[in-house]
């Protein structure tokens, strides 16, 4: 059960909030359709239920706060707009990536592209999927770790009929499992279609929140739509007669020369424009919405009240009621309701009891099927019209069964265990599910490989400085520059793309992750290190030959040196595009350290000392208790030796610098790994 308590937005330069004391339920088992015109807010609700938001008020999902759940993924599945993916990323790369983040295994990946009716375009890049491959994707996505709450953001705007009555379908089978779904619509007559219970917001206020029966029969009124180049004549006509023959019709100018009629019929219509010789250009019968109440003209003679009650009674003991079917709007009556101001609730069954355990939805074979499915207590198919899922197959549809109750150990998607395995599989799937990492390498390469050629060729170079490719004009050396860049984009794609936030908070700036983030960028500067020396004494050796080009003495210094810069340079661009949330402020973090940094401590340096630090490795020595063999003195000088560079002591200085920026910036600690 989902439950919203008073969620407020924060105003913004003296407005009213877009979110204003929004208080309500989704049952377990029921399509909850959170129902509103562009600007009432209803996306705002959402984000502010998912914590994406700043705002007051608190959501409880099965009666904890998202922070406080141990696993988001396991609980709230959420699809708000587009799927934030890479352009670049495969489906199937998509999904196995979030599968490493929700601790689930890879083989869900697959398992969801078939539910979901994308079997034969898993390898397709995201980039190239159409808007309703997009939300088969975005709900493969949400329903990645088997949620009991989905929350979906206009989940059907663009969609086709198609595509329509299946995305409905499979949010029926999900709440015939009993899971809870909320999703929003500007539509009245698409919620009083799909969905068992209809919250309807104004300007961010919750105005009703009724059974869809209810609803169809107290909002949703047959009406004839009336265009004609007369429209205030005709209106003025229409409520004269309705006086002087006392009945309730009312007329509401639509704009132009279009009138909507509620509370009378075409022939009637017709036959006062013929009387008075009214020109109509159209008259036909429509089932729409009331409208808002201060468009209108005309009031009803008898309005009725749209019906409300007391809060429904809730008990944990009463079982999940099977969902009932879509309801119909029902015909046209004598009397015309009005509007409510007050919210209008109507009772509904009892949840069921929360802690029931639903296993994760799993295909089955099934006949072909076009048409919307309608629930029931038996398997619930859900079809993928006009689509084959492979080369030389006909569409087919998923059959989701009704779990059978059975203990929690009997799951078959268990719950995922704390491990620090789970971020560092994301990240690793992150950083190599697109072609960046390859592209950077392939431009390191090339450009060190040229510049160690022209270095050498001349022989002014030694040949340490040309297998490194570091001319003096540039402030880094390519493999340097590209392991930076590459840290700045392993931050820089989480926020321009961001796969976690809909589930995690804004952005993914957990410990968990920053460590992981750390370990994978120092793994692939390493990398990207020693590609770029083996490349160049190759290629040297291709050019001039063995014997002009033997192993420099002091090799383990200079790859010392050599690997401690290139760390240095992926963790500066990974901290600084964690802190300013953009892939150049980390390029430019890179940059500054040989640039800004390097030029200032250089010339701290070269000032004459007037104390000496000999002997420090002894004094060291004393301070420990354990006896460290002599060797140790050797390793402790070549460090110093290495840090007392000018470029070293600026990263030493710009390391610690960036990573309090990014711990000041905010680690939230509201969601969890």
């Amino acid at each position: 059960m989902l439950q919203a308590i008073g969620l407020t937005s924060t105003a913004r330069r003296a407005r009213r909030p877009a979110v204003d004391d929004l208080s309500f339920e989704a049952m377990p088992g029921e399509v909850t359709a959170l129902l509103g015109a562009p600007g009432s807010g209803r996306t705002t609700a959402l984000r502010l239920m998912l914590a994406l938001e700043q705002g007051r008020g608190a959501t409880y999902f099965r009666g904890r706060p998202l922070h406080r759940i141990a696993h988001p993924a396991r609980e709230v599945g959420a699809l708000l707009g587009d799927v934030p993916g890479h352009p670049a990323r495969t489906a199937r790369g998509q999904l196995r990536m979030l599968c490493a983040a929700a601790g689930v295994p890879a083989t869900r990946a697959d398992e969801l592209l078939e539910i979901v009716g994308l079997t034969g375009l898993g390898n397709q890049r995201l980039g190239n999927l159409s808007l309703g491959m997009d939300r088969r994707l975005g709900l493969a996505s949400a329903l990645l770790a088997d949620p009991h709450t989905l929350i979906l953001d206009e989940p059907a705007a663009g969609l086709s009929p198609r595509d329509n009555s299946w995305l409905y379908g499979l949010l029926r089978a999900h709440a015939a499992h009993g899971g809870t779904v909320l999703c929003t619509t500007g539509d009245p007559k698409e919620a009083a279609r799909t969905a068992d219970r209809v919250v309807t917001l104004v300007e961010g206020r919750l105005v009703a929140d009724q059974a869809a029966v209810d609803f169809a029969r107290t909002r949703l009124r047959p009406r004839v739509t009336v265009r004609t180049p007369q429209a205030l004549r005709l209106g003025a006509l229409l409520n004269k007669e309705a006086r002087a023959n006392r009945h309730s019709v009312e007329v509401v100018p639509e704009g132009g020369n279009h009138l909507s009629v509620y509370g009378s019929s075409c022939a009637e219509i017709g036959d006062t424009a013929f009387r008075h010789g009214v020109l109509l250009h159209q008259l036909a019968d429509e089932i729409g919405d009331m409208g808002p109440p201060a468009a209108r003209i005309g009031r009803p003679a008898n309005p009725s009240p749209v019906p409300s009650t007391e809060p429904r009674p809730h008990s944990p003991t009463v079982p999940t009621p099977t969902p009932p079917p879509s309801p119909e709007p029902v015909p046209a009556s004598a009397t015309s309701p009005a509007p409510s101001t007050a919210p209008a609730t109507t009772p509904r069954p009892s949840p069921a009891p929360e802690n029931t355990p639903r296993p994760s939805p799993a295909p089955e074979p099934a006949s072909a099927s076009a048409t919307a499915p309608e629930p029931h207590p038996g398997p619930i198919p859900v079809p993928v019209p006009g689509l084959a899922v492979g080369p030389g197959q006909s569409p087919v549809s998923t059959r989701l069964p009704v779990p059978a109750p059975g203990p929690a150990a009997d799951d078959p998607l268990p719950r995922p265990a704390r491990s620090p395995l789970r971020p560092l599989r994301y990240e690793l799937r992150r950083a190599f599910g697109t072609r960046s990492a390859l592209l950077v390498l392939t431009a390191v390469l090339g450009m060190s490989a040229a510049l160690c050629a022209l270095l050498t060729h001349n022989g002014a170079a030694s040949l340490t400085t040309a297998l490194v490719a570091w001319p003096g004009l540039l402030p880094l050396p390519p493999a340097a520059f590209g392991a930076g860049l590459l840290g700045a984009l392993a931050f820089g794609d989480e926020y321009r793309y961001p796969a976690l936030a809909a589930s995690r908070g804004t952005s993914p700036r957990q410990l968990g992750l920053l460590v992981a983030k750390l370990t994978v960028s120092a793994g692939t500067a390493l990398a990207l290190a020693g590609l770029t020396v083996c490349t160049d004494f190759l290629f040297l050796r291709l050019l001039y030959g063995a014997e002009l080009t033997p192993l420099p003495a002091g090799l383990l210094g200079a790859a010392a040196r050599w690997a401690a810069l290139c760390v240095g340079c992926a963790w500066a661009g990974l901290l600084g595009a964690g802190a300013f949330r953009v892939t150049a402020a980390g390029v430019a973090a890179v940059l500054a350290v040989p640039v800004a940094v390097a030029p200032a401590v250089q010339h701290l340096l070269t000032s004459p000392a007037v104390r000496s630090m000999a002997g420090l490795p002894s004094r060291l020595r004393e301070l420990v208790w354990l006896r460290l063999p002599g060797e140790l003195d050797q390793w402790l000088l070549a460090a110093m030796h290495l840090v007392a560079q000018p470029v070293g002591v600026a990263m030493t200085l710009s390391l610690p610098a960036l990573l309090c920026a990014y711990l000041f910036t905010g680690l939230r600690r509201k969601a969890r790994w």
